[in-house]
């Protein structure tokens, strides 16, 4: 009977630990904010959100992956010659693990025409093709939503 149970508690370890390390690596919580207003206090809050966000799973021990998503006249939050916010951008994505800025391509594409140039973005903003597409995916991956 010893030898039964010992094997069985064996095997229950085992299982418990292929699915714990399943896991590992992986974030708690995923979060997409949207961004399409050039509104500086629009900007401003979800850029405090991100950073209530972060600070809140930190206290928790829990981890987060947050994607700022800006299209629209929100794009002006990544424009390098008109964010009003370019330096909290550029200190937040040194301080945040897991954040991402995700510029729409088709809005970057209109203003460069309409400018007659190409519109420089931060260097903290990465390109995606379509900003509004990118917030369907990331909800589609079980992203939780924010507009602030």
């Amino acid at each position: 009977m010893i030898r039964v149970t010992t094997l069985l508690k064996a095997i229950t370890a085992a299982i418990l630990l292929t699915v714990s390390s399943s896991y590992a690596g992986e974030t708690d919580h995923q979060v997409a904010i949207h961004v399409d207003e050039n509104d500086p206090a629009t900007m401003n809050l979800a850029l405090n959100n991100i950073a209530n966000v972060k600070k809140y799973y930190d206290s928790k021990g829990e981890s987060v992956k947050i994607e700022l998503v800006a299209y629209g006249p929100g794009l002006h939050m990544f424009r390098s010659d008109t964010s009003p916010v370019k330096d909290r951008l550029s200190v937040m994505s040194l301080e945040i693990d897991n954040l991402t800025f995700s510029a729409c391509g088709n809005t970057h594409r209109n203003m460069s025409k309409k400018a007659g140039k190409d519109i420089e973005l931060v260097d903290e903003a990465t390109m995606v093709s379509s900003g509004v597409i990118q917030l369907i995916e990331l909800q589609e991956k079980g992203y939780a939503y924010i507009r602030p």
